[in-house]
């Protein structure tokens, strides 16, 4: 399985047409798919907080939900990536981070922390500890909402590329170490209050 670094260098030297399956179809159908996701996403975020995209590529769940009123900050471990974000929308603010560090370079802690088609593509070790980065840059009941699929035949992934999924027992016994509470949601993705760890 790749290292943190080597899924960071895959998406730097990704073809832009080749980075979310929608591109294959069109440029639109890529656009469309970022705004039914930021609409799904404003479901569970407080209007107008302060949201952090982790993964944010070039934007496009970050663009829409910013101007759906949202302030929003693009984070990304890939600088290609986010020279593509500025590109898009030169007024995005934006922060290079591999999710480790994510806390020390926001500077102080967000509403909520976005992260779709991460976790997915590292090993056990590494999106736990994506996680817990993720985690520590969100304040007290903020919310988290994380593409961290769980399955009832848990695999890890085989390369950068491929999809890693997790049990629920491996999930639970993450969040109550680093404070994250499982909420009930409609979303195709896992949304988590942050708590106090070990509780």
């Amino acid at each position: 399985m790749s290292s943190i670094n080597d899924v960071i260098e895959a998406w730097d030297e990704a073809d832009p047409a080749a980075i979310h399956p929608t591109r294959v179809v069109s440029e639109e159908a890529y656009q469309i798919s970022g705004e039914v996701q930021a609409e799904l996403l404003a479901k569970v975020l407080p209007a107008g907080c302060r949201v952090i995209d982790f993964g944010c590529g070039d934007g496009r769940v970050a663009i829409p939900l910013r101007q759906a009123g949202y302030d929003v900050t693009g984070a990304d471990g890939s600088q290609a990536m986010l020279d593509r974000l500025a590109e898009r929308d030169p007024g995005m603010p934006w922060v290079l981070s591999d999710g480790l560090d994510l806390a020390a370079v926001i500077s102080k802690k967000t509403d909520a922390v976005v992260s779709l088609a991460v976790l997915i593509h590292h090993s056990y070790e590494a999106g736990e500890a994506i996680v817990e980065g993720l985690r520590a840059a969100v304040r007290v009941n903020g919310l988290l909402v994380l593409d961290w699929p769980v399955s009832e035949e848990p695999a890890e992934g085989s390369s950068w590329i491929s999809v890693t999924t997790w049990s629920r027992e491996q999930q639970d016994a993450i969040c109550k170490r680093v404070g994250l509470k499982r909420l009930d949601s409609e979303l195709p993705w896992g949304v988590f209050r942050a708590v106090k760890a070990g509780g």
